[in-house]
Order: C-alpha cells, then sequence, then structure tokens
C-alpha cells in the first residue's frame, strides 16, 4: 500500500505544479480538448447504435421470449457500452499523446528541468516521434484490447463478474494509462517500450496508485481534460524515480521562463 500511495503522491504533485506554473496548464488543455470533442462524438454514436448492433449480432435470439430476449440482450448492450468507455479510457490518452506530442514533450521538459539536473532530449525530428508515440500506443492497444476480451468474457461469471471483473479492469486501465503517460519523459530517454513495461511491473503497485485514480476520474465528462496536463507533470516526476534520477533543487523561474521558448518551439512544430 506505500507504494500505491507513492504513485498517488506523483499525480497529486503533478497537478499541483501546472497549478503553480499557469501558462503550462492553459498549454496542455488544448490536445484534451480536441480529443474530448472527437470521443464524446463516437461514445454518442456508439450509445444510440448499441441496441442495434446488439441485435445484429445475437439473430439466434430473434424468437427467445420475454424476458429472457431483452435480458440477454440488455445485457450484452451493457457490456458493449462498457467496452467502449473502457477502450475510451485507455485510448484517449494516446489520442490526446499524440495529437499534443510536442506540447506535452515541451511540458515534461519543463519539469525535468524545474527539478534539476540534466533534462534528457530525445533529439528525432517530430515525424519520427510521432510514429514511434503511435506505434507504441498500437502496442498497448492490442494487449487492452486482449485483456478486455477476457474480461468481458468473465463478466458473465455471476457474483464475480459483477464484483471482481470490474475491479480488474479498473488495474488494466490504470497500469497501461501509466504507461501511456510516463512514455512521453521515458521516451525522451531512450527507454523503449518492453524497457519501460519492465520498469513498470517492477513498481507495479506505484504504476497502479498513479493510474487507477485518473482512471476513475476521466470517467467523469471533461476531467480528463483538465486532468491531462498535470497528469503528465506527475508522470515525468514517476519516471525520474523509475530512472533512478534525484532531484537536485528547484529552477522554477527558469522553467517558467524557458516555458516562452518551448511554447513557441511547439506552437512552430504544430504548424
Amino acid at each position: 500500500m506505500r507504494d500505491f500511495g507513492a504513485g498517488f503522491r506523483y499525480l497529486l504533485q503533478g497537478q499541483k505544479w501546472v497549478g503553480t506554473h499557469g501558462r503550462w496548464f492553459g498549454f496542455g488543455l488544448l490536445p484534451g480538448l480536441v480529443t474530448f470533442v472527437l470521443y464524446v462524438g463516437a461514445l454518442a454514436g456508439l450509445f444510440y447504435g448499441a441496441d442495434d448492433l446488439t441485435a445484429w449480432a445475437t439473430p439466434f435470439a430473434d424468437d427467445w421470449g420475454s424476458p429472457w430476449q431483452g435480458a440477454f440482450r440488455g445485457a450484452l448492450t451493457f457490456l458493449v457500452f462498457a467496452l467502449g468507455v473502457f477502450l475510451a479510457v485507455i485510448t484517449f490518452t494516446a489520442v490526446t499523446l499524440l495529437i499534443g506530442q510536442p506540447f506535452y514533450e515541451s511540458l515534461s521538459e519543463a519539469v525535468d528541468r524545474s527539478e534539476g539536473g540534466e533534462v534528457p532530449e530525445s533529439g528525432l525530428p517530430l515525424w519520427r516521434e510521432l510514429w514511434i508515440s503511435a506505434r507504441d500506443s498500437l502496442r498497448v492497444l492490442v494487449r487492452v484490447a486482449f485483456f478486455g476480451i477476457l474480461l468481458v468474457a468473465a463478466g458473465f461469471i455471476p457474483v464475480v463478474g459483477q464484483t471482481v471483473v470490474p475491479a480488474l479492469g479498473f488495474c488494466v486501465s490504470g497500469f497501461f494509462l501509466a504507461e501511456e503517460l510516463t512514455a512521453v519523459a521515458l521516451q525522451r530517454r531512450g527507454i523503449e517500450f518492453k524497457e519501460r513495461l519492465r520498469l513498470l511491473r517492477g513498481r507495479r503497485a506505484a504504476a497502479l496508485g498513479f493510474g487507477v485514480p485518473l482512471v476513475l476520474t476521466f470517467l467523469v465528462p471533461f476531467v480528463a481534460v483538465l486532468l491531462m496536463p498535470g497528469a503528465v507533470a506527475g508522470a515525468t516526476l514517476m519516471a525520474r524515480e523509475l530512472t533512478g534520477e534525484a532531484a537536485d533543487g528547484t529552477a522554477d523561474d527558469d522553467a517558467d521562463e524557458d516555458g516562452k521558448g518551448r511554447t513557441r518551439g511547439a506552437a512552430h512544430h504544430t504548424v
């Protein structure tokens, strides 16, 4: 539980960091706003079309009598929408980070700078960073989809499907959400996907302490957008510990001043 609490503290510290660096908070909101609008539209379409999708996928239940047909298809409809929300929580971060790659990389560098010591830079062109982020996000999505299918199947188990399975779903979501967010800082350090997973598995409780509360709050509309800048900042702080980097001091004023230049640089990348 101590390591779980450590992960949660990094989440809080990240929110506090952007709260005291106002321009970075506003800067980090932009990609989340774009992604939020896209996802609201997609989930609304799923919500209104889930009944038809379930009916199309279960033609064998057309001749079932009441209440069995309604109960069966109602349960499947709920599971389909729940799976959609589950995937949305995971992919929201991936898509937001992909859209906001130059924004969040600049934010992460500013956090590193404020903590003192060396500030790693990837040295890669933007297109290469986007390609790596998209490739690694796809790897995460494949793993999440695999676990999601298993959890949906387990959801039909009486009692267990209504208690244990949802809890496991939040844990799976939280772990991979932590991976996505720490990837911003760890990728700049040249740490590949498999090594990032190894680092997080070694601190699984901390990863869950960071990611599970985010998953729960991300279920509330628009909260994900507000928390994303702080989540990136907190993930950078956690990444520093995962890699054994010590904080040598603070340089908040320098980070704030550098933010102006970084903001201009990120804006240039997005043109």
